[in-house]
């Protein structure tokens, strides 16, 4: 393990100097991220690689107005939220779910199952599942949407902000500003969409995209492969995690989302409205789809005042930028959700490097 370690370091350090200028890789999944702050992988790196979070955390892409809606639902006397536990804590408007949980009917569950048991079991109310998550989680969602389909159950409803990653890279190679040289691409996603997912992004933009598990050594090895890339001008898609990533991915869980659901566009935090980039349920099952069935109409919502997870998410700037972070935001008090996930960026940067940053500052 230590020789490779070893070596990834000195093909980085090598490409690193070769290259001579600052090198923007970007992690796009959450789980990379608290993975590169637990286990310190930022301090072996060269002072000219920075690794920037990206939009890989499915409750902090979550947009305010989605946050809101959420919340107006809850207010219901009729109605029952679902909701998974990151979720309950992220403030809207006016509160949280957390905060309206004596006024109001919220449980939380651990799967999209879970969920539609509540509906079985509480005939009288309208249960409403808080369906949020990439690829990884959305074949699940599909599952119970079938079985509420076949057991004829009237009383469940999902509000689906589930997403897809690609169309979210996309927009941010898109816009003028971005700082991004490669992405470290999600291991968790890759399971079911399959690695080939990120070639358009070679194709399309020349940024090297590396398929990485969540172990040190994938993540070092990871940056490796993209730093050789870069150092010789190349720009190539490439899976270092084939023990459980394939090319094509998981074919059964890609037709159950395909039964179940359509891309369509959808707003994101801090990226706007980015076209087929959000699951929306297909007409078959608009029975089940909590937007159509009550009227309710998908608006981007109005950020919190002084919060920059925007920013964050699109690597614009670090959590310790925002003037709110590890002040008036924190995890027990958190504003943004980046500061409430566990895979938010401002929450890994609180918990594990508070003390280099303000060292620095």
């Amino acid at each position: 393990m230590l020789e490779r370690i070893y070596k990834a370091q000195q093909i980085i350090d090598k490409a690193c100097k070769q290259l001579g200028r600052k090198i923007n890789i970007m992690e796009v999944c959450g789980t990379h991220t608290v993975s590169i702050f637990r286990n310190g992988i930022r301090s072996i790196l060269p002072a000219n690689l920075k690794l920037l979070s990206g939009p890989g955390c499915p409750v902090c892409v979550t947009h305010q107005g989605y946050i809101d809606t959420m919340l107006e639902l809850a207010k219901r006397e009729d109605f029952l939220i679902a909701t998974y536990g990151d979720m309950i804590r992220v403030p809207g408007e006016n509160g949280s779910l957390e905060s309206m949980q004596t006024n109001a009917q919220i449980k939380v569950v651990l799967s999209s199952e879970d969920a539609l048991e509540l509906a079985k079991d509480n005939p009288d109310k309208k249960v409403v599942f808080i369906a949020v998550g990439f690829e990884t989680t959305t074949p699940a969602t599909a599952v119970v949407i079938d079985e509420a389909s076949q057991q004829n159950i009237a009383n469940f409803f999902i509000l689906s902000n589930h997403k897809l990653v690609v169309p979210a890279m996309r927009a941010l190679l898109s816009e003028k500003n971005n700082k991004i040289d490669a992405f470290l691409c999600p291991g968790h996603v890759s399971v079911i969409t399959g690695s080939d997912i990120f070639s358009e992004i070679v194709e399309d933009f020349s940024r090297p995209c590396v398929v990485a598990g969540f172990e040190p050594i994938q993540i070092i090895e990871g940056i490796a492969e993209i730093c050789k890339q870069l150092a010789e001008e190349k720009a190539e898609l490439k899976s270092i995690y084939n023990a459980v990533v394939t090319e094509k991915g998981n074919a059964a869980a890609q037709r159950m989302i395909c039964e179940c659901f359509e891309p369509s566009a959808g707003y994101w935090r801090g990226l706007g409205k980015i076209d087929k980039s959000t699951y929306q349920l297909k007409e078959k099952y608009s029975q089940f789809d909590a937007f159509k069935h009550f009227g309710i109409t998908d608006v981007p919502g109005k950020e919190r005042s002084g919060c920059r997870c925007g920013e964050v998410l699109c690597g614009l700037i670090e959590p310790p930028e925002c003037k709110l972070f590890g002040t008036s935001c924190t995890p027990d008090e958190p504003i943004g959700p980046c500061m409430v996930s566990s895979e938010g960026a401002c929450a890994a940067w609180y918990k594990y490097n508070r003390k280099e940053s303000d060292e620095s500052s």
